[in-house]
C-alpha cells in the first residue's frame, strides 16, 4: 500500500530513485517475445529521446497521466504512452527533453514540476530510440491541453490502480500487420504494453523494494 500522503510519497520516492535500479531484471517481466527474439541493437542512428512520468495528488489518491497516440503513419500509432518525444538541439539534457515534450504534449506547466530522478534508460528496437524515463512531481493535479496532432487522449490513472496485480495480462498483439506475443497493463479499456509497460514495471519495482 503506497502512503496517500503526497509530500510523504514525493520524498521516498526521490530516496528510492538514488538507489541502485533494477533495470533489465524489471523490464524482462513486461517485454514482447519479440524484443529478444529478432535482438536488434541499437546502432549509429539510434536518435535520444525521453518521457515524464508525472505524479500528482487527486482525489485523496495519487495519479499520473498516460497519452493515447492518434493513429498515423508510423510505428506507435494507437498506442499508449507517457508524454515524451526526441532530445532536440535546444535540449541542455534528456531531463529537459522530457519536461519540454510534456508540456508540449498536454499542457504541463514544467516549471512547476519537481524532478525526483530518473529510472533506466531504455532502447526501443522498432524507432531505434534510447529513451529516458524522467521522474517528476507536481503538487496539484495539473489542467491537460493535449495537442491534437500528438495525443488523442489523457488517460489518468490512479497510482494504486498499477499496484494491483490483476491488471496484469498476456495477449497476441497485431503492430502493422505483424502479430506478436506481449505482456500487458489492463487501464480502464487500454492495453499498454511495450516499452511504456516496461517502464512501469521498473517504477513498480522501485516503489515496492
Amino acid at each position: 500500500m503506497i502512503d496517500t500522503s503526497f509530500q510523504t510519497f514525493t520524498e521516498d520516492l526521490q530516496k528510492r530513485l538514488k538507489k541502485p535500479l533494477p533495470g533489465e531484471s524489471a523490464h524482462q517481466k513486461m517485454a514482447s517475445a519479440a524484443r529478444y527474439r529478432l535482438g536488434i541493437k541499437p546502432n549509429e542512428r539510434t536518435r535520444r529521446s525521453a518521457v515524464l512520468i508525472c505524479f500528482y495528488p487527486y482525489q485523496n489518491s495519487i495519479y499520473l497521466p498516460l497519452i493515447l497516440r492518434p493513429q498515423y503513419d508510423g510505428v506507435h500509432a494507437g498506442q499508449m504512452a507517457f508524454p515524451g518525444g526526441r532530445m532536440e538541439r535546444i535540449d541542455e539534457n534528456l531531463t529537459r527533453t522530457a519536461l519540454r515534450e510534456a508540456q508540449e504534449e498536454v499542457g504541463i506547466r514544467v516549471s512547476d514540476v519537481k524532478v525526483l530522478g530518473l529510472l533506466t534508460e531504455l532502447f526501443i528496437p522498432p524507432s531505434n530510440f534510447y529513451v529516458q524515463p524522467v521522474i517528476g512531481v507536481l503538487p496539484y493535479r495539473p489542467e491537460f491541453y493535449p495537442d491534437p496532432r500528438e495525443v488523442e487522449a489523457v488517460v489518468e490513472v490512479d497510482l494504486e490502480r498499477l499496484l494491483d496485480e490483476t491488471i496484469v495480462g498476456d495477449s497476441k498483439i497485431e503492430v502493422r500487420g505483424i502479430t506478436v506475443d506481449a505482456p500487458f497493463y489492463q487501464i480502464q479499456e487500454y492495453r499498454v504494453w511495450g516499452a511504456t509497460a516496461m517502464m512501469i514495471s521498473e517504477l513498480l519495482m522501485v516503489l515496492s523494494r
